[in-house]
């Protein structure tokens, strides 16, 4: 009789660990969406029958993980969510930190600045603010930027070691998004020791035409990159003859936000 009961509690736990993760999946796949999505798309998302997703949708939205256009049918990433999100980035001590350095920033440039951590080999965007003019870049927050085409990315790249940077690279050739991007891996390297040799990195219309973006890591007590600031605009306000001014005061913010978190430049 023991052995049955211990054989039923762990098929129990095992369909409860599956639920879980299959929810999280739904999760997931909702806040990578950037429309609200119908049953059938968030089922053929997931790869779950809709029967499967809707009972799964139906116990995220009583847990106010998801929310539902009841007219349209469709789903999207709730509130709940959003609290949970926020909370790791309350626990960051350099996102709080950094955000009076970035509102500085925004007004001394008079462009909209952003703040991106390393995650899962690429950088993701935790915080930004926008400036005040009608042409401006905005980027989702919780969204991934190209390691190699991203001012951000190609900032805390080149803070990397050698062997970091071997493993985030490849040896493959790299995506192409314009005319300018750098697709080869020994351009790429190249281009790191510039970075390194003048503290910031510039996304010259690698990701976007008509974008430029300026960035500059931030460090931690062990002068790890732990985050990089930028800022971004069109090519017609951040033009070639300001790249020099603006990637100085990028550092500068940057410094000080390294600054106030106990952080030591390399």
């Amino acid at each position: 009789m023991k052995s049955k009961s211990t054989s039923k509690s762990a098929q129990t736990g095992g369909g409860q660990v599956q639920s879980l993760v299959r929810g999280l999946t739904v999760l997931e796949r909702l806040a990578e969406s950037s429309v609200a999505l119908n049953l059938t798309e968030v089922a053929e998302r997931v790869r779950l029958p809709t029967s499967t997703t809707h009972r799964l949708l139906n116990t995220l939205l009583q847990l106010g993980y998801v929310s539902q256009d009841h007219e349209r049918g469709e789903w999207s990433v709730g509130v709940k969510a959003f609290s949970v999100g926020n909370a790791y980035l309350k626990s960051r001590d350099y996102v709080s930190a950094a955000r009076p350095f970035m509102r500085e920033l925004v007004l001394e440039s008079g462009e909209t600045c952003n703040l991106a951590i390393m995650q899962e080999g690429g950088p993701v965007f935790v915080a930004q603010i926008e400036c005040d003019e009608m042409m401006r870049m905005v980027a989702k927050l919780g969204s991934h930027a190209p390691l190699h085409a991203s001012g951000v990315g190609k900032s805390m790249l080149a803070g990397e070691s050698e062997a970091e940077i071997r493993r985030l690279l490849g040896a493959d050739e790299l995506q192409e998004f314009t005319p300018k991007t750098i697709t080869t891996v020994g351009s790429m390297w190249e281009e790191l020791d510039r970075i390194r040799q003048q503290g910031f990195a510039v996304d010259n219309e690698e990701q976007s035409m008509g974008l430029r973006c300026i960035a500059a890591n931030i460090y931690n007590e062990y002068s790890e990159v732990v985050a990089a600031i930028s800022i971004s605009g069109p090519v017609q306000r951040i033009t070639e003859g300001r790249i020099t001014e603006l990637g100085e005061l990028v550092c500068n913010k940057a410094e000080s936000i390294t600054f106030s978190i106990g952080g030591k430049q390399p």
